[in-house]
C-alpha cells in the first residue's frame, strides 16, 4: 500500500483526519524506515505506546499492533512518544513529539505535522523499556464467587476459594 492508502485507511479506522492521528501516523511510518517494518502479521512488531491519544489507531493500522495480539501495549506517561521494536531483527527505537513552532491555528498546526520532516518532528531515541516477552496464553478458572471465568495470572486464593480480582478483598488491617 502507497502512503495516501494507508492515510485514507487510518483515517477511515479512525473515524476523522486530526492533528493526533497524523502523529501517529507519522511515527509508524518512521519506525518502518528505521527498522525496516513490515505490517505485523503476530507479533514481530511491537509497540508501546505512552498514550491512548489518536495517533495510537494509525499505528495499529499500519503495523498492525493490537492489544489482541499483544504487540500493542501502553506505558502511560501521556507524552507523545512510541516505542517501536522489530523483533526479527531485535533493533528498537523510542520516537518522542518535538515541540511545535508556538502560536499555531489547530489548522496550521494540521498542515505542519502533515508536512514537516520526519527528523523535525520526532527525536530519535534509545526504548527504555527492555522488548516484553511474548504474549501468553493462561489457563482459565472459574471464580467460586461470581462464576465468572479469568485467566490465571488473574485469579487470586482466597482461603480455599479462587476468585477473580473484582471478588477479591485484599487483606490489610489498616484500611478503613
Amino acid at each position: 500500500m502507497n502512503k495516501k492508502e494507508l492515510w485514507e485507511k487510518s483515517a477511515a479506522f479512525h473515524g476523522h483526519i486530526c492533528g493526533g492521528l497524523t502523529i501517529g501516523y507519522r511515527a509508524a511510518m518512521y519506525a518502518a524506515e528505521l527498522l525496516d517494518l513490515e505490517f505485523s502479521d503476530d507479533e514481530q512488531v511491537v509497540c508501546i505506546s505512552e498514550n491512548d491519544a489518536c495517533g495510537v489507531d494509525a499505528i495499529q493500522v499500519i503495523l498492525g499492533c493490537s492489544i489482541g495480539k499483544g504487540n500493542l501495549l501502553f506505558h502511560m506517561t501521556g507524552k507523545q512518544a512510541f516505542s517501536f521494536y522489530n523483533r526479527k531483527t531485535g533493533k528498537s527505537v523510542r520516537l518522542v513529539l518535538k515541540k511545535k513552532p508556538d502560536n499555531m491555528s489547530r489548522e496550521e498546526t494540521f498542515d505542519y505535522y502533515q508536512n514537516c520532516k520526519q527528523e523535525d518532528m520526532f527525536d530519535i531515541k534509545e526504548a527504555k523499556i527492555q522488548l516484553p516477552e511474548s504474549a501468553r496464553i493462561f489457563d482459565s478458572y472459574v471464580c467460586d464467587c461470581c462464576g465468572e471465568t479469568a485467566g490465571s495470572n488473574w485469579v487470586r486464593l482466597q482461603g480455599s476459594q479462587k476468585l477473580c480480582i473484582d471478588c477479591y478483598r485484599d487483606y490489610n488491617r489498616f484500611q478503613v
